[in-house]
């Protein structure tokens, strides 16, 4: 196999659209503009979500709500996501990040009880429920918020 023996897959390549080259064409005359009219214009670019005078949908449409811009949006992390560190490790954003559980999208990491926790494990994080600092505090380890 080489480059000359390469062909592209049947309608992979689409000839483009050749207006104004006679009405033989199909595509001649006004050019696929229609006849007068804003749009058949030279210049004309259109306003994004202008529909020619007619209320546009996004104000046509109730606002709901409120979303604050300031927020910050915690990873939500179980106590028995934390059992797969070995025991006396110290879990801090970086270790989490590295183990796939935590992703930079999120600002922080609150830990959550759900699930049991068998090793003792020192945990940085920016939150954690009072259930999830129980069981890590019953297992010998320690809850530190950053």
């Amino acid at each position: 196999m080489d480059l000359s023996s390469l062909k592209n897959t049947p309608g992979a390549r689409k000839a483009p659209k050749r207006v104004g080259r006679g009405c033989g064409s199909g595509m001649g005359k006004t050019s696929t503009r229609g006849h007068k009219g804003q749009n058949a214009r030279k210049g004309h670019k259109g306003k994004l979500g202008f529909e020619g005078g007619q209320m546009p949908l996004i104000r046509r449409l109730p606002k709901r709500g409120f979303k604050n811009f300031n927020r910050v949006e915690y990873f939500a992390l179980n106590v028995k996501d934390l059992e797969r560190f070995d025991n006396g490790t110290e879990v801090t954003l970086d270790v989490l990040r590295a183990s796939g559980l935590f992703s930079s999208k999120y600002d922080g990491v609150k830990v959550l009880g759900d699930g049991d926790l068998t090793k003792k494990l020192t945990v940085k994080v920016n939150g954690a429920s009072a259930s999830a600092k129980a069981k890590i505090e019953a297992a010998g380890g320690s809850v530190e918020l950053v």
